[in-house]
């Protein structure tokens, strides 16, 4: 079985793509500086300690604004992903505007030495052409959808997808706005027993699990001690194999096309 360890490096852009009148409020914004400032060296020396090689997805105006962390995460030897330029979703782009994105985002990210091959688009949001531009400029996977618990290959342009789910993000479960003042925060044993119920479950029937995080979310003190545990409980079980999202998608096969039930 595959485990990824996926990390969506949002840091202060998701709070402008979720309002662009955030940009104007420090107090919303010093949530993201949080995953850049503190939460990623963090999260890096775990891994390293772990002996873990993970995938962060960035946008392009994070790495602009945080290049020195996205030089420590290449030199420490992992994957970094396109996650868009900003944090705002294909489907509600202009004509073009996604393009643009996916360009300018790449230019940033391989000029701070990231090799990439893979996508994943802010909210998991796809539009009608996302697969047709990933295939256009040449890359080989998307970890976007949720529609099976094993890897496989679109049948337009033959792009692998790496399906993810909500229930394997940390976002679900931790997330906090003060413009909803209901949903509440999970303590992390109660994602614990999430997570590892899933991973077990998902052991089981063949499947990759692919998890979900963001510095800023998961690199809280007290989810770092949880996140610590469980990558041990997960490395505890020999026929896992923890890699990252790229190495995953290498060795799906050319045969492995979608299946329309």
């Amino acid at each position: 079985m595959d485990v990824a360890f996926s990390f969506d490096f949002d840091a202060e852009e998701v709070w402008i793509g979720e309002d662009p009148a955030n940009a104007d409020r420090p107090g919303v914004l010093s949530q993201g500086t949080y995953g850049a400032r503190v939460a990623v060296p963090l999260l890096l020396e775990l891994l390293e300690r772990r002996g873990v090689k993970a995938t962060f997805f960035v946008p392009g105006r994070v790495a602009e604004r945080h290049p020195g962390r996205v030089r420590e995460i290449v030199a420490a030897g992992h994957e970094i992903g396109l996650h868009g330029y900003t944090h705002r979703s294909p489907s509600e782009l202009a004509p073009g505007e996604e393009e643009q994105e996916l360009v300018r985002a790449r230019a940033v990210l391989e000029g701070l030495g990231a090799s990439l091959s893979g996508y994943r688009s802010p909210s998991w949001d796809f539009s009608a052409q996302t697969l047709e531009l990933l295939a256009a400029h040449g890359i080989a996977y998307s970890s976007n959808l949720m529609d099976d618990i094993r890897p496989y290959r679109h049948a337009s342009g033959g792009i692998v997808e790496l399906p993810v789910q909500w229930l394997l993000d940390d976002a679900a479960h931790f997330w906090f706005s003060n413009k909803d003042w209901a949903n509440t925060i999970a303590p992390a044993s109660h994602v614990r027993e999430i997570w590892q119920e899933e991973f077990l479950g998902m052991r089981r029937y063949g499947g990759t699990a692919v998890f979900t995080m963001h510095p800023q979310i998961i690199g809280r003190p007290s989810r770092l001690a949880f996140l610590d545990a469980f990558i041990g409980f997960v490395l505890g079980h020999e026929d896992v194999r923890v890699r990252t999202c790229g190495e995953i998608a290498a060795d799906v096969p050319a045969s492995s096309q979608e299946v329309v039930a």
